[in-house]
């Protein structure tokens, strides 16, 4: 099932997408007032049934006329991030100048985990704000988001894809000057408009085989990133239980696994994002996600 939140005016509403329509039925009515997908995905034992057996009834509207939003619009905390777990991106960000402490295109021995802030997040279509005022070398990251249904705290390898409700896609959009200069990447990664979603939240049962999507990244129509999830460094389950061993996990949570190669600073020189660019970010039987800058 692919779930999407759209705007009906003021108003946001649950849809399920039938792809082979065009179209989105707007199930709104048959959840409980104000519930939203993350209530959704929290409640899916009961709403997952309900969405199963009464989307078909409902109304339809041709998809390329809702004004999608973000899957999640509003995250319950921020999103877990993973940095450099592609072994042709740790190369690439080590050769660059920009990682931190020093030059390494050495592997990572243990997942490196940050964060974004959840107003980061806009949904497909929308505008990313470059921010001039407090970066000049803005990037892109394509990336598989992954969606946690049920949460809980020191899940195992064996036990993490039980966990998994879904997948998205997310841009981690970052400006690498801030992300060089302050020695950290909360601040780089975080600004508003910098974590565009979706266009889908995908349950995980669409999904036969994780390792075998391939994440691709375009910049104004030049493809940028191409690669398989299976050449992740550390994998989903080993994701979920690095960071679920001291945090417990909650239905909603995002976990974006990492970007291949191909952003903007492995090239010589660095291709930065400019006024006017369109990204598009594309995974198997996820969809594309489509931003612009400006």
């Amino acid at each position: 099932m692919k779930l999407v939140t759209f705007s009906a005016g003021r108003e946001e509403r649950v849809g399920v997408v039938d792809g082979e329509r065009g179209v989105v039925r707007d199930v709104t009515a048959l959840l409980p007032p104000a519930t939203g997908v993350l209530a959704v995905i929290e409640g899916w034992d009961e709403l997952g049934p309900a969405l199963r057996d009464g989307a078909d009834g409902a109304t339809a509207i041709p998809l390329d006329s809702v004004d999608l939003l973000a899957p999640i619009p509003a995250p319950r905390r921020n999103i877990f991030c993973v940095g450099k777990n592609y072994r042709d991106h740790a190369a690439e960000f080590g050769r660059s100048g920009y990682d931190s402490p020093s030059r390494s295109e050495d592997l990572p021995d243990r997942p490196i985990v940050f964060s974004k802030a959840t107003t980061s997040v806009v949904g497909p279509g929308a505008r990313i704000d470059p921010h001039p005022d407090v970066t000049r070398e803005l990037d892109y990251e394509g990336e598989l988001c992954v969606i946690i249904g049920r949460g809980g705290r020191g899940v195992s390898r064996d036990q993490a894809y039980d966990h998994v409700w879904g997948y998205t896609i997310v841009n981690d959009v970052t400006a690498r000057d801030m992300q060089r200069d302050h020695k950290q990447w909360l601040l780089g990664k975080s600004l508003d408009t910098h974590c565009p979603m979706g266009p889908y939240a995908v349950t995980a049962d669409e999904i036969v085989d994780v390792a075998g999507l391939r994440v691709r990244t375009t910049v104004n129509g030049e493809p940028r990133q191409d690669a398989p999830v299976k050449d992740l460094i550390f994998d989903i389950p080993e994701l979920i239980a690095t960071i679920s061993a001291g945090i417990s996990l909650l239905p909603g949570d995002l976990i974006a696994t990492g970007t291949p190669a191909g952003v903007g600073i492995g090239f010589d020189p660095p291709k930065f994002l400019a006024a006017g660019d369109v990204i598009e970010v594309t995974i198997t039987g996820l969809g594309t996600l489509s931003n612009h800058v400006g």
